[in-house]
């Protein structure tokens, strides 16, 4: 049986918006806090079909936007001990499903990070829709999910003083996204 779209949502193509969406990140840093930060999305679509089993999303990220606020940490990020941002300058998703979950929906897929792509589940929010001032129908989206680090190569670390470790391995991924109906 198809599950019907959320209400105000209307089945047609969606842009994502790349200058009104956001992708955040955090990970634990030496055991005690917490580092944050963001990578900008470039370009994405959202199809909404009929029903959400004909609906899907893509999406891609520029992995050398890093920004956590500490430029040397940044460099480091991007560099071959992390992501190495030169040889892979694009992280992607593509949706393989999207199924409700209460009142909240689940959007399976392949993220791909650092050239390695694992199957993952954003759970995530219908935000609404409107009508911006320059008349584009636009619907909004909240995601989020955790992965571990290791899952796609990125095994840099290092050993703090009285144990542990520099850089913890579980990151949490908060999308913010806002998708304008396409003509």
């Amino acid at each position: 049986m198809a599950t019907p779209l959320p209400a105000g949502l209307t089945a047609g193509a969606y842009d994502i918006d790349a200058s009104h969406s956001t992708a955040s990140f955090q990970v634990r840093h030496a055991g005690i806090a917490k580092v944050r930060g963001t990578i900008a999305i470039t370009s994405g679509s959202i199809v909404v079909g009929d029903d959400l089993e004909s609906s899907s999303v893509t999406a891609e990220l520029d992995a050398a936007s890093v920004n956590t606020g500490d430029a040397n940490r940044d460099g480091h990020l991007k560099s071959a001990d992390f992501w190495h941002a030169e040889e892979n300058p694009v992280w992607s998703f593509a949706s393989t499903g999207i199924r409700a979950d209460g009142d909240d929906y689940i959007v399976a897929g392949g993220l791909t990070i650092n050239g390695i792509t694992q199957a993952v589940e954003l759970k995530t929010e219908f935000e609404g829709t409107a009508v911006d001032p320059f008349g584009n129908s636009r619907a909004g989206f909240a995601a989020e999910l955790e992965i571990s680090r290791k899952d796609f190569g990125l095994t840099w670390n290092a050993a703090i003083e009285g144990g542990g470790v520099l850089v913890g391995d579980k990151v949490k991924i908060a999308l913010d996204v806002s998708a304008i109906a396409k003509g």
